[in-house]
């Protein structure tokens, strides 16, 4: 079993940045493959990044790339989004997100994701 329990979300404004993080428990931390994705009202939950077991593999939504960096750090069990140049569309509850299936493939739909934080709330405003 892994808990995820997200942090760093709030208000900011269009052009700022934000560095979100994820705190995993669980003694398999190193062999999950890690994601965030975000859900805004009214719409589906959307892949944001993703990255494999040792940061070899990462995967970026064509709306986030050259934007957004997804990092991990095995040691401390915890993924990290760094999110500079933030869009008021970027506006969203972000979820972390831990595949367990395998720890190189990188998958951009939900529902191969085994294991979800609670969500943190990012505002971008205009």
């Amino acid at each position: 079993q892994v808990q995820l329990v997200e942090s760093g979300g709030g208000l900011v404004q269009a052009g700022g940045s934000l560095r979100l993080s994820c705190e995993a428990s669980g003694r398999t931390f190193i062999s999950y493959v890690l994601g965030w994705f975000r859900q805004a009202p009214g719409k589906e939950r959307e892949f944001v990044a993703a990255i494999s077991w040792n940061g070899g593999n990462t995967q970026y939504a064509d709306s986030v790339k050259g934007r957004f960096t997804i990092s991990r750090d095995n040691a401390k069990k915890m993924v990290s989004l760094q999110m500079n140049s933030l869009k008021p569309e970027d506006t969203a509850v972000y979820y972390c997100a831990a595949d367990a299936s395998s720890p190189v493939y990188v998958f951009k739909r939900s529902d191969e994701y085994d294991y979800w934080g609670q969500g943190t709330q990012v505002t971008v405003s205009s």
